[in-house]
């Protein structure tokens, strides 16, 4: 899946959107949330933690980078959970993966006003933010996996 846009001289220019890469976080039948701080548009809505691929960087050496970054959490990244979802008008993709902590790690709120740990049954007690719905859906029936 390409952009287009148009350059200064008039011609179609295609690029691959930017990835970003989110950590859904699973421990004991349950997976960590985190309500965003900012920007204002977005505080207090809910998402995966994670971020922007770094040029030079596989997703999920990125997706570590931010888990320590963002919660001061060592992870193992596994498997895919959920579809790419598009972002911010098609330049950038979301793509999910399921986590766990290393060594006894806790998360802190580094860059987040609040973390929660939900089961498959409190997922919807939170306003997700939109790219994450998809993924949401996706992770429900891994929680509710004995």
């Amino acid at each position: 899946m390409r952009t287009e846009r148009i350059t200064d001289g008039g011609q179609s220019e295609r690029r691959e959107p930017k990835v970003v890469v989110g950590a859904a976080i699973v421990s004991g039948g349950r997976v960590l949330a985190c309500a965003r701080s900012a920007p204002p548009e977005v505080a207090g809505r809910w998402e995966f933690p994670g971020g922007k691929v770094e040029p030079g960087e596989t997703e999920t050496a990125a997706l570590a980078r931010e888990c320590v970054e963002e919660l001061a959490v060592r992870v193992e990244v596994g498997d895919r959970v959920g579809p790419d979802v598009r972002m911010a008008h098609g330049r950038s993709l979301l793509r999910v993966y399921a986590a766990r902590i290393l060594g006894g790690d806790q998360p802190q709120a580094l860059e987040h006003a609040e973390l929660r740990w939900l089961t498959a049954d409190e997922l919807d007690t939170v306003t997700w933010l939109p790219a994450d719905v998809p993924i949401v859906a996706a992770l429900r029936p891994l929680l509710e996996r004995p």
